[in-house]
């Protein structure tokens, strides 16, 4: 059951609604109803924000209760939901993976979906559906665009926007044009960001400049009633990001996608539709520590990587009696990742040309899954939702036996560290939930049980990752012996609302056999040195937390929200916490709306976190509490223009999540915690045709 709640916390009628009707209702904004509220599935159009030009999805995502973010530099950060985040979320962009060309994650899968030319950003937390890949035991994230025919008498729309954001000097610009009505049609964006360095609440300024151009070319057509045939292509490329989070900034990272996509409504028998896609992504990145700052190392470094995926899907939906369905399918990825680390004299005039590690040695990971997922009407008030899933995976390191001059081989590392070499591995895995939802007498008030097991494999890096160095703290070590981690979650939750409030809640707890923990070496069970060097283990792991969202309507136009979420996570096999787990975080809003203009406040704050893993090195050590109000309002200058104000952290506190970012520095592996942005004005302007 999908629910509608904007990304930010505090919800304006307004925005919940198309740009193509907001010109149509011109003569009365107000703030509507309070918002559904379903506490594992929020859909929200990508246009429903009041944050102040989000650089990217995950930058946007930190406004949703129970989801936090990692921050290295001004974008690019690492979403968190209920504490699980890398390869335990599944992000899906217009239904295909992207994996980064980092190995140290400058460019998580977020990073590539530029919020002007997204519609729809869909996040299920928890393992909830077995429709979108193996393994998202921590949640699923779908970024979604709309390709449609335009009705006959209007075939084309489009909208231009323009916006400005200070401290950081950051500059947005898009535009978006869709055409065609009957068979033929097609869209197209193109967005451009330009940011310099922000201050922080104290003054220091902050590595966070950075330069992104992207557009995307969409064409449909509807050969016969029912049938849809689309393909797309985008391309995304970032220059001189800098990364205040890092040793090493990113002179280039460049996306090359695309996705071809067929469908047919078929109404023949118990079969109701097909679907069928495939997609291709090319990545190019290339970090380095000179390029883009002075060299304080004592050598330069440069890296260069690639991570291409291919892949696609096929589903058939078929109904059952009572108003049930079943989804039937399967789905393929392949993944190819190489990156070569190579170092040089600090007075090199050029490139450093030596190679110093094979970091991916030719990664090649394949996922073939075959799923089933229904719902099934158990009475008038009880229904039963259910889904399957198994998957064969296949992983393998082509050039870990690679060794060139002076070079020590991966599977040279991997023998010193875990007796053990790179080798074909293979996995099969089975996942599925059981999901009960009780009507609550009458409207859409819910009670649901879940039970679910969510099986993850070892991405790239945990598996075969091999930097060497000279000194032993400074390596990072990959493990091909990992096992996957299994999840065993269990969840319930209510939702339910009244006259003029709505409120939502839910309790979770997941048991995690052979947790991928990246941690130093210290002579642990399977790990053969005790230098410090940064390695992947298995351990026993558990994870429970609590999430409650509540908006409430107290007098006309008026409109209120409380968003609250905590999550616990242990290591149970050594008695430490697990690291990178956010406190108690959350978020408490005022709106108000009449006529052409809003206004609103929310006020954003966190714990202070005390559950702290030091000695893994992922943690940088406790994190006090804050707080930060962000202020915004709203004008609509006429039919066509629409204009936003607002100024973010007004009291220019200075601050950072808990949740960091290990370092890519070669020569200071410890983790950086980055703080945000100090007072920041911002102003938007949009027009829709």
């Amino acid at each position: 059951m999908t629910k509608t709640l904007m990304l930010a916390p505090l919800t304006l009628g307004i925005l919940l609604a198309p740009l193509g009707t907001l010109a149509e209702r011109l003569e009365e904004v107000d703030v509507e109803a309070t918002a559904p509220v379903n506490p594992t599935r929020t859909q929200a159009p990508a246009e429903a924000r009041e944050q102040a030009l989000p650089a990217d999805a995950a930058d946007a995502l930190r406004e949703l209760t129970g989801v936090s973010g990692a921050r290295m530099g001004g974008r690019a950060l690492e979403p968190v939901i209920r504490g699980q985040s890398q390869n335990r979320l599944n992000v899906i962009l217009d239904g295909a993976y992207v994996h980064g060309g980092c190995p140290n994650r400058m460019d998580p899968p977020t990073s590539y979906a530029p919020m002007d030319s997204y519609d729809d950003v869909e996040v299920i937390k928890g393992f909830q559906s077995v429709l979108y890949g193996g393994g998202g035991s921590g949640g699923t994230v779908l970024v979604k665009r709309r390709l449609r025919p335009l009705p006959a008498d209007k075939p084309w729309d489009g909208h231009i926007r323009a916006g400005f954001k200070g401290n950081s000097d950051t500059r947005n610009l898009s535009a978006d044009l869709s055409l065609g009505s009957g068979r033929v049609y097609g869209r197209g964006s193109l967005s451009y960001q330009d940011a310099g360095n922000y201050d922080d609440g104290d003054g220091h300024r902050v590595r966070s400049a950075y330069e992104t151009r992207a557009g995307a070319l969409m064409l449909g057509l509807s050969p016969w009633d029912g049938g849809r045939l689309e393909a797309s292509v985008d391309l995304q490329r970032d220059r001189d990001t800098l990364y205040a989070g890092a040793g090493m900034d990113s002179p280039a990272s460049d996306l090359d996608s695309y996705r071809l996509k067929f469908s047919q409504d078929l109404g023949a028998g118990p079969f109701d539709r097909i679907e069928a896609e495939a997609y291709r992504n090319q990545v190019d990145h290339e970090m380095n520590n000179y390029s883009l700052r002075p060299v304080t190392a004592p050598m330069k470094m440069r890296t260069l990587s690639a991570s291409d995926t291919s892949g696609g899907r096929f589903q058939t939906t078929l109904g059952l009696a009572g108003d049930g369905n079943l989804d039937l399918g399967a789905d393929y990825q392949y993944n190819r990742r190489n990156a070569n680390l190579f170092s040089g004299p600090k007075t090199l005039g050029g490139d450093p040309a030596r190679l110093d590690s094979i970091l991916w040695p030719d990664v090649a990971l394949k996922q073939l899954g075959l799923f089933a997922q229904g719902d099934l009407p158990l009475g008038e008030d009880l229904d039963l939702f259910a889904g399957l899933r198994y998957d064969r995976v296949t992983s393998e390191a082509r050039r870990a036996a690679e060794k060139g001059k002076g070079l020590t081989s991966p599977d040279d590392l991997y023998r010193t560290y875990y007796g053990t070499r790179a080798k074909k591995a293979e996995e099969d895995n089975l996942s599925g939930f059981l999901r009960l939802e009780q009507a609550l007498g009458t409207g859409d008030d819910t009670a649901y049980l879940a039970l679910s097991r969510a099986v993850r494999t070892a991405d790239a890096s945990e598996r075969f990752l091999a930097k060497n160095a000279m000194k032993p703290a400074l390596r990072w070590i990959g493990n091909p012996g990992l096992a996957p981690e299994k999840h065993l979650q269990i969840e319930a939750g209510v939702e339910w609302a009244g006259a003029a409030w709505r409120a939502g809640g839910s309790v979770y707890y997941d048991h995690v056999d052979d947790y991928i923990l990246r941690d130093k070496a210290a002579g642990q069970a399977g790990i053969r040195r005790s230098d410090g060097a940064s390695i992947y283990r298995n351990i026993g792991a558990r994870l429970w937390g609590v999430e409650v969202d509540a908006h409430v309507r107290p007098l006309s136009h008026w409109q209120a929200s409380l968003g609250l979420a905590y999550v616990n996570a242990r290591n149970t096999d050594d008695g430490r916490w697990l690291p990178q787990t956010p406190p108690l975080e959350g978020h408490l809003g005022l709106d108000y709306g009449r006529g052409r203009w809003s206004a609103g406040g929310v006020l954003r704050f966190a714990a202070t976190q005390h559950d702290v893993d030091v000695a893994s090195g992922q943690d940088v050590g406790e994190t006090p509490g804050w707080g930060a109000l962000d202020l915004y309002g709203r004008y609509r200058v006429s039919r066509i223009l629409d204009l936003r104000l607002g100024v973010d952290n007004v009291f220019d506190q200075t601050y950072a999540y808990h949740v960091n970012r290990a370092n890519s520095d070669p020569f200071n592996p410890e983790a950086i915690q980055v703080n945000e942005p100090g007072r920041s004005f911002w102003a938007d302007l949009s027009a829709h045709f």
